[in-house]
């Protein structure tokens, strides 16, 4: 038996080649481009065979009669006993012009060729998108009636198939797969389409809440899902029966799920969530499509879907495929298999490996550089306060991930001292003295750092100023107040509005502000603290707004309790737990690399949390924590060691670890 494929190389292709080369004594040629010829040694290794039994036919889709040589045309004739048509464009968000060049007029050079070597009989791969979005259950021997064409992908495999139909002279057959995945047994895939779009979307679902918590989701129409190995065996067994030229098969689940069905199935997979409550999205039907037009042409609605689809990785055409109205009738296909054990299986009895292998060769994070080098490397980053504790520890992570460092200080002797640190590990690190505090040393110190560098890529506002002092004991110390804003507020908001000009002009920029975890649980005896970096948070909230469009990007970091020189006065913190600045430093390099709005710990945000639903509650819990702890003995003045603490104590900073007390 001697069979002629096209898209042997793709991926029902590859799987169909191998499955024919298994019959004893067949050979098989396969159409490939000239460029791909460097492929042929991974190819026959796959296929576990030789030149001898799977030979190449160089040509190309495009071209008429596929490109083939009249020499390899004239030795074709009259050979071939099966035709595999499988070169196509299977993907939903591809190019319309590409999509008509390759599934139409591929599909008729095909035709044609198959023509003039007088084939046995032409086998073309369609898929059930022949069907359009038809309203009810279209069967094998329907295709006229076909509706709903108007997206491309739609349109150029009706066509296609219409070619097929009409311009073949001698015997056909069609397949229409449902939405192919991958293999059912080792979850094999090439490619991101269909279900896999969501996949991203249950993995953030996943690393937001626990399986257990139930989740709110859509229903839709029923999509039909069949594994790659069943549509090839399947293919294979029907091709070789006797008697069914001219007929259709529905390579399909004759039992598809909903949506809904499918994602939870996936959900379980993955040990996500499922979605208890599901809504189902027909419901929104009764709103008319100019409305609902309507709403979509205005920009911020707009701009919010797409930025939404987009961190999701969504084709933004895609929720309009949600109510899938097109069931797909198999009953041909069927009786074809009766008895060999083809079938399709259950999406349940697969989902773990296709899941599997996803997450493990097809996120699109994998090929994301997801390293500190890989996003620092080359670029200029300025570390203000790095002379000491959080900066020095992420001046030298940042250092050693090959980006420009930049530290400032106001003592010269630390920012020497500092230098030497990270120069003595091999690396490289520039100093300035400067005061942020002072407003006029700002602007010189920007001036300086665009004169000399041309610009700042990332921004980390370090530098700052805690006082740990009761309100009662600040009625005379006004000047706490105004000292500990002018460096945490108005010391940062300087430098980054003086660097903000050159990045606008850029189109990128990363502004890092390292606020506290007391903004976040409002703690007693920080009031200046917390309304300095509470000030800075919400500056930064206007300006991400404002400057979203622009490529500049703004992190805030509710950092817990650090063990630095800055809480080295209050005595009690050395019997409390506290962060090394090393993993301080992590959380400013995951901030650089993943760039989020906020990065906080969960004591943090159950803090927010707490106050936003039960003020009062939080009030009370935060004010026993007042009386607890007392003032330090370098806010009354003196400078001993630090206290005992009581087993109360001591339980109450294990269970909120990382808030100033």
């Amino acid at each position: 038996m001697q069979y002629f494929v096209t898209g042997a190389t793709g991926f029902i292709g590859k799987r169909l080649v191998k499955k024919l080369l298994a019959r004893k004594g067949s050979v098989v040629y396969f159409l490939m481009r000239e460029a791909s010829r460097d492929k042929l040694p991974d190819l026959l290794e796959y296929w576990g065979t030789t030149k001898a039994r799977a030979i190449p036919v160089f040509g190309d889709l495009r071209s008429p009669k596929l490109g083939v040589s009249k020499e390899d045309t004239k030795k074709l004739a009259k050979t071939i006993d099966h035709f595999f048509h499988l070169a196509a464009i299977y993907d939903m968000t591809a190019d319309a012009e590409e999509q008509m060049e390759v599934n139409v007029e591929g599909t008729r050079h095909t035709v044609d060729f198959a023509n003039a070597i007088a084939a046995g009989c032409l086998h073309h791969v369609s898929s059930i998108a022949a069907a359009g979005m038809f309203e009810g259950i279209f069967r094998e021997d329907m295709f006229d009636e076909a509706e709903g064409l108007d997206h491309p992908y739609f349109a150029t495999k009706h066509e296609s198939e219409k070619i097929v139909r009409k311009d073949t002279k001698g015997a056909f057959r069609v397949y229409r797969p449902g939405m192919v995945v991958g293999d059912s047994k080792t979850g094999e895939m090439d490619k991101i389409d269909g279900p896999y779009y969501f996949f991203k979307l249950i993995q953030r679902i996943r690393q937001l809440l626990p399986p257990w918590m139930p989740t709110i989701g859509i229903e839709g129409g029923r999509i039909n899902i069949v594994p790659v190995d069943f549509v090839v065996n399947a293919m294979d067994h029907i091709a070789h029966l006797p008697k069914l030229d001219g007929q259709c098969f529905h390579l399909t689940d004759p039992e598809p799920m909903r949506v809904g069905e499918v994602l939870n199935v996936f959900c379980r997979a993955a040990h996500a969530p499922t979605m208890s409550i599901r809504i189902n999205a027909a419901l929104l039907g009764f709103i008319p499509k100019s409305v609902k037009k309507g709403i979509m042409s205005l920009t911020p609605v707009r701009r919010v879907r797409d930025a939404l689809m987009k961190d999701l990785g969504l084709p933004s055409d895609l929720m309009g495929f949600i109510n899938y109205p097109t069931r797909f009738d198999s009953r041909e296909t069927q009786k074809a298999l009766k008895g060999t054990g083809i079938a399709c299986p259950q999406l349940e009895t697969y989902a773990a490996p296709i899941w599997d292998y996803w997450e493990r060769h097809l996120d699109p994070d994998l090929f994301i550089d997801h390293t500190l080098r890989g996003t620092v490397a080359g670029k200029v980053v300025l570390i203000t306060g790095g002379s000491s504790g959080i900066g020095l520890a992420a001046a030298h992570k940042i250092a050693e991930a090959g980006a420009i460092t930049i530290i400032c200080g106001r003592d010269e002797d630390k920012l020497a001292e500092a230098k030497k640190e990270i120069n003595d590990r091999g690396f490289e690190c520039i100093t300035y003295q400067a005061d942020v505090a002072d407003m006029a040393d700002c602007d010189r110190f920007v001036q300086v750092l665009l004169d000399n560098h041309g610009k700042v890529d990332v921004l980390v506002n370090n530098a700052g100023r805690s006082i740990r002092r009761a309100i009662e004991s600040s009625y005379d110390r006004f000047h706490d107040f105004e000292r500990t804003m002018q460096l945490n507020y108005f010391g940062c908001l300087r430098l980054t509005m003086g660097l903000l000009p050159t990045m606008i002009a850029q189109k990128r920029g990363h502004i890092i502000n390292i606020s506290s975890i007391g903004v976040l649980t409002n703690a007693p005896r920080f009031s200046a603290y917390v309304a300095s970096k509470a000030a800075l948070e919400a500056w930064t909230r206007c300006a991400s707004s404002e400057l979203s469009d622009v490529g500049i990007k703004f992190t805030t970091i509710n950092m817990p309790l650090v063990r630095t020189p800055m809480i080295a006065p209050t005595k009690i913190y050395q019997n409390v737990p506290t962060l090394a600045p090393e993993e301080a430093a992590d959380m400013i390099a995951e901030a650089i690399v993943y760039k989020p709005v906020r990065i906080a710990t969960r004591v943090g945000v159950f803090g927010q949390v707490l106050h936003a639903l039960m003020p009062r509650v939080a009030q009370i819990v935060l004010n026993t924590t007042f009386r607890m702890f007392p003032d330090s003995d370098a806010a009354k003045g003196g400078d001993k060691k630090a206290p005992q603490m009581s087993s109360e104590q001591i339980a109450m900073q294990q269970l909120l670890r990382g808030v100033h007390f």
